[in-house]
């Protein structure tokens, strides 16, 4: 669990790492090897800042053509949190560093930004070649067009 001793008036630097088990008593599937965090908590007067970067690998399925993929990514943050949330002046920044991590994922994954997808017709994964089906289906309600002629 990510605990920071703060400094008073000055900065206080940390470094996290290992599974998600380890850092955050939970088991996020979705990260496989370890997670690296590294920052610090500057003493801003009023609050604290926490500041700093995620490093992880994330593998997953992708939505368009479901095709195992992996992922490495990176997360900067610079977040503020109340004074009052020191104990003995230990900060608990478990719970935000889970956040942080989480509220950043994408809200779709892609195993590459123009990944095609899989073909409705055969359901082939047309990144890796054309199937040959015929995929443009007329929209029923705007079938009666096809007929109309210009003179």
């Amino acid at each position: 669990m990510p605990k920071v001793q703060t400094a008073r008036g000055d900065k206080a630097p940390f470094k996290f790492s290992g599974t998600t088990q380890k850092l955050f008593d939970e088991d996020l599937e979705d990260f496989t090897g370890e997670i690296k965090i590294v920052g610090e908590v500057e003493d801003a007067g009023r609050c604290y800042v926490v500041r700093g970067r995620i490093e992880c690998t994330k593998s997953f399925t992708c939505d368009r053509c479901l095709a195992q993929a992996t992922e490495n990514q990176i997360h900067e943050f610079d977040e503020e949190l109340d004074k009052a949330e020191a104990i003995d002046e230990v900060l608990d920044v478990t719970e935000l560093l889970r956040d942080i991590l989480l509220a950043a994922q994408p809200m779709k994954n892609l195993c590459k930004a123009d990944c095609k997808g899989l073909c409705p017709v055969c359901g082939a994964n047309l990144n890796e070649g054309e199937c040959g089906c015929k995929r443009f289906i007329v929209d029923p309600r705007l079938a009666a067009l096809e007929d109309f002629k210009l003179d």
